[in-house]
């Protein structure tokens, strides 16, 4: 290891007690089309795999969806094989599960700070509260740190993350709210 002590945290609750806010953050910065894809947002792929063969900053497409399969059913990693393997769970997903369980266990499962899994967890850490109970800026903040939340951190955050919480927060207004029964 690097010499630092390993910290495990985390505590499952019910979609009910994790904030909307939260959710709303989540998808703003993470799959802005969530509840419109079937588990894989194409466009999202083409426009990745452009910037990627052109070489610049190396960019993901990865779905809410995917990312659930990925921590849930598979090992860390990249592979060709791990990747046929989240493709079939991410059908099986869609496929088994609404699109608020998939959130559900999404924000349960996530890692948001180094060995902070979940929702409950990561509020705890950041902000001493419940998952029901983050303030928007907080929620954004979480949801600032996801590409690499062992690096970042949501609060006392550097000038990074705290412009991409000015963009998810602005996203977040645009969008108002998640309506899963649409």
């Amino acid at each position: 290891m690097d010499g630092k002590k390993m910290r495990l945290s985390h505590d499952w609750v019910p979609f009910k007690e994790i904030t909307p806010k939260l959710q709303l953050a989540v998808v703003c910065s993470e799959d802005q089309n969530y509840l419109k894809h079937f588990g894989f947002d194409w466009g999202a792929i083409q426009k990745a795999m452009k910037q990627n063969e052109e070489g610049k900053h190396i960019r993901g497409a990865s779905t809410i969806t995917q990312q659930t399969a990925k921590n849930v059913f598979l090992w860390p990693g990249r592979s060709y094989i791990r990747k046929g393997f989240e493709v079939w769970f991410t059908l099986l997903i869609e496929i088994f599960w609404s699109k608020e369980r998939i959130m559900e266990v999404y924000l349960n499962s996530i890692e948001m700070g180094d060995g902070v899994y979940g929702a409950q967890a990561a509020t705890q850490h950041w902000y001493r509260k419940d998952a029901s109970s983050l303030t928007p800026i907080q929620a954004a903040g979480i949801a600032a740190i996801l590409p690499n939340p062992r690096k970042y951190k949501a609060t006392s955050s550097s000038s990074y993350i705290n412009n991409r919480k000015t963009k998810i927060m602005r996203v977040m207004r645009q969008v108002g709210k998640i309506d899963y029964d649409k």
